[in-house]
């Protein structure tokens, strides 16, 4: 199953119930399995249904008295679901969350888990992370406010994607600079294949593709102008926008990108071997999950498939820049009846037996170090999750998220607008301007 678990992209999917007896994993580090009994119930978006049921089937192997109910839906239908719920006083025990306005609108409702966590991992837990996704956890805080409300489950890169197939045939350089993203894009044309697939329907995709431009051309400087250090409006971020739209300018992106949706239409025209790069993330490594069969030629054992990273800026910093952070997160009702119970799940989901299910699936990346599938089908795919978890993950600084869901939709809308050519690289920065000042009063 592709990405269709994440950020509206894709057509509502039934809700699927996993009424599943299950129960504690004791595969951390001084995780115990007392009080490994009792129930309680999962609502989220992700992981998909057929991982959690591996993920709850581990956990019971060590608590077979604990039982979970755990119900996945699709992103827009869980928002709705845990709303509801949240009104109603009937949250769910442990809920899947995004960092920032999701973990913030429901803080007040939600158990700080330091203490959970220091119980099972030992005084340094914060150590087992990478940084990126602690900092994440705690985005939106009030001031002083230093608990977690939510620790990382899976963590991801956002990045760029070569079909290496094709990049032989033409004997083509994957490009480390804009010019040679360029001149690359310029001699792969001419093929029955997209050279620079943008999938630009998407406004998390726009977003995406944006801050790593943004980050190369001025590291960090859209972050100062969210939070009121800085504008939207700096030459530096305007012109940020100005190379965003010179992916449509100058014949980079193929004719119809803004039509086009990453999921599930970009991601099957790529898989198919209809395009030479793409932008996407690290979760793109999921193709190739050896505990399915029947795969595309492309993404077995990665075969067909390398990461890398969006090229470097004229005048920007030397080297490109990492962004990225949590997949999904997870938190705990403070009103949860059974708050060991919880605790267990949660903790041997994300380092535990019910973590390495998930991570045998290559579903994203752990948010913890040092957790690696059991199972590599190919040298490459080793490799590339090498990149992924070893080189890449423990670098990232940046985040793929803006604080706020307005801001988000404002930068998305000034993007298209961009794209289409009905907003000017300044004008799209005065408007993002404008909605910064309302949110920030």
């Amino acid at each position: 199953m592709k990405r269709q678990r994440r950020l509206g992209a894709v057509a509502a999917a039934t809700a699927l119930t996993l009424g599943l007896a299950a129960c504690a994993g004791g595969a951390s580090d001084n995780q115990s399995t007392s009080g490994g009994s009792g129930s309680l119930t999962f609502r989220s978006w992700s992981p998909i249904e057929q991982t959690t049921q591996q993920m709850i089937a581990a956990f019971k192997q060590a608590n077979p008295d604990a039982k979970i109910d755990a119900t996945i839906f699709n992103y827009p239908e869980y928002l709705v679901d845990l709303q509801t719920r949240v009104a109603s006083n009937t949250m769910p025990d442990m809920v899947g969350l995004q960092p920032g306005a999701l973990t913030q609108q429901y803080r007040t409702n939600l158990m700080p888990l330091q203490d959970c966590a220091e119980k099972t991992w030992g005084a340094d837990w914060q150590q087992k992370f990478y940084p990126i996704g602690l900092e994440q956890a705690r985005m939106g805080n009030p001031a002083g406010d230093e608990n977690f409300y939510a620790l990382p489950l899976l963590v991801q890169t956002v990045n760029l994607w070569a079909n290496t197939k094709i990049f032989e045939e033409k004997h083509a350089q994957i490009p480390q600079t804009w010019d040679q993203l360029k001149s690359t894009v310029n001699q792969l044309k001419g093929g029955e294949y997209a050279p620079f697939m943008l999938p630009a329907k998407d406004s998390w995709l726009r977003n995406v593709v944006f801050l790593q431009i943004a980050n190369n051309i001025e590291p960090g400087l859209v972050y100062k102008a969210e939070d009121g250090s800085d504008t939207w409006t700096n030459p530096k971020i305007v012109e940020a926008f100005d190379y965003w739209g010179k992916l449509f300018t100058e014949g980079i992106a193929q004719k119809g990108a803004i039509g086009l949706d990453a999921y599930p239409t970009g991601a099957n025209q790529f898989e198919a071997g209809n395009a030479a790069m793409i932008p996407l993330g690290a979760w793109w490594i999921q193709q190739s999950d050896p505990t399915k069969t029947g795969l595309p030629p492309l993404s077995e054992g990665m075969s067909g498939y390398q990461p890398f990273l969006f090229p470097t800026i004229p005048g920007g910093a030397a080297q490109p820049q990492l962004v990225g952070g949590i997949d999904v997160s997870l938190g705990i009702s403070k009103n949860t009846k059974d708050p060991d119970l919880a605790c267990k799940v949660l903790t041997d989901w994300i380092a535990g037996a019910g973590a390495q299910k998930l991570v045998n699936t290559f579903n994203d990346l752990p948010a913890v170090t040092g957790l690696n599938p059991e199972k590599f089908t190919s040298d490459k795919q080793q490799q590339i999750w090498t990149t992924l978890t070893s080189d890449w993950m423990p670098q990232v600084k940046y985040s793929r998220y803006l604080k706020t869901p307005q801001m988000d939709t404002a930068l998305g809308d000034a993007l298209s607008g961009i794209a289409t050519g009905e907003l000017t690289p300044q004008a799209a920065a005065e408007k993002v301007q404008a909605e910064q000042q309302k949110v920030n009063g």
